[in-house]
């Protein structure tokens, strides 16, 4: 039988080098308390035994873990697993913090948490206890929950909120889902929509009272009703009955924003049910953006929320004040787009749904 190979550990690296473990390590930490000579050799010694540095040796060398975790709402999180529709959120997050991550030698982890459990706090000292994270980046709803925000700060850790524009600890990062709704609005009234619903996502999600605000602003401003306003939970049975809603009103919609992508399959469901036809009789636009509304009948204009990006940001921030470097000025704006496709069309003069 052939052996196992054994495993290179850091006190073969030390005793390679003709050094101490703690040296190992500061040198893996890259301290600027180690004289050149030393560095040398052991790296030196960490590149001829092939060695690779773990985060308990990180850790020798100080209070640094080399980790950041990710907080992320389990119960709609889990809710898109079980249901398969999808978790583009958390991938796009994990492709934006995870690289970034592994650029400057930490790793990145997720971790579900409930804001609404009644355990909250013992949940998420029990994670800190276990993981020990240098970093921590909180996604909504979690990114202005005062009682998360307030264990954070109490444990010195330092955290970044996406999806927040708010002042106070931590790093506010925001794809500005006001402008983001205005957007969609204002291309819905370039073509000659003049009766545009909005489908708002839940109360709990302060990004929900943006994004309508966003949609309200617009449409006032261009002398249009704000009329046509139903409200879901980001799910696709919520979507449905907020689409038979704006279509059902005395004066229709011609024209639907809605929320998220599942709300907005629904309305699209929801409208070939009634015979009536995307983009000819009704236009429609999505948030989110996931792979699936390209494959859509017709594929579905979307706003393009940057999350990969808001993700790296939010690891270079953390990373950055752990290095010492001055705070920018809050909140950091990542800029949605509009990704235009085919489910959306100038407004027919004379149709009627």
């Amino acid at each position: 039988m052939a052996r196992r190979r054994q495993a290179v550990t850091i006190k073969h690296v030390a005793a390679d080098a003709g050094v101490s473990l703690q040296t190992v390590s500061r040198v893996i930490n890259k301290e600027p308390s180690v004289r050149a000579e030393l560095v040398e050799r052991v790296q030196d010694a960490i590149t001829r035994l092939g060695y690779v540095p773990s985060i308990a040796a990180q850790r020798m060398g100080g209070s640094r873990s080399y980790l950041i975790v990710a907080l992320n709402d389990r119960e709609r999180t889990i809710a898109d697993w079980r249901a398969r529709e999808g978790t583009d959120w958390v991938d796009q997050m994990l492709l934006g913090g995870m690289l970034t991550c592994i650029t400057h030698g930490y790793r990145m982890i997720v971790e579900l948490v409930d804001t609404h459990s009644d355990h909250i706090e013992r949940e998420l000292m029990a994670a800190i206890a276990a993981l020990q994270p240098d970093g921590v980046i909180l996604t909504p709803p979690h990114s202005d929950n005062p009682l998360i925000i307030g264990l954070l700060e109490a444990q010195r850790i330092s955290f970044a909120r996406i999806g927040s524009r708010r002042a106070g600890a931590g790093f506010a990062l925001t794809m500005d889902d006001e402008s983001a709704a205005s957007l969609a609005t204002k291309h819905l009234i370039a073509q000659g929509h003049t009766r545009i619903g909005f489908i708002a996502g839940p109360h709990d999600y302060e990004l929900s009272a943006w994004r309508t605000d966003g949609w309200r602003t617009t449409m006032l401003a261009a002398g249009l009703a704000d009329d046509l306003l139903a409200r879901g939970d980001f799910g696709y049975a919520s979507g449905r009955d907020a689409a038979m809603a704006l279509l059902d009103a005395a004066d229709p919609a011609t024209a639907i924003i809605a929320s998220n992508d599942q709300m907005a399959l629904a309305t699209l469901e929801t409208c070939r049910s009634r015979g009536i036809e995307v983009p000819r009789d009704l236009s429609l636009i999505s948030f989110d953006n996931t792979p699936i509304v390209r494959f859509t009948h017709p594929p579905l204009t979307a706003i393009d929320q940057p999350i990969a990006d808001l993700a790296a940001q939010a690891v270079e921030l953390i990373i950055g004040e752990l290095a010492g470097s001055d705070a920018p000025s809050q909140p950091i704006i990542v800029p949605a787009t509009l990704e235009l496709r085919q489910s959306t069309a100038p407004r027919q003069q004379g149709d009627a749904l």
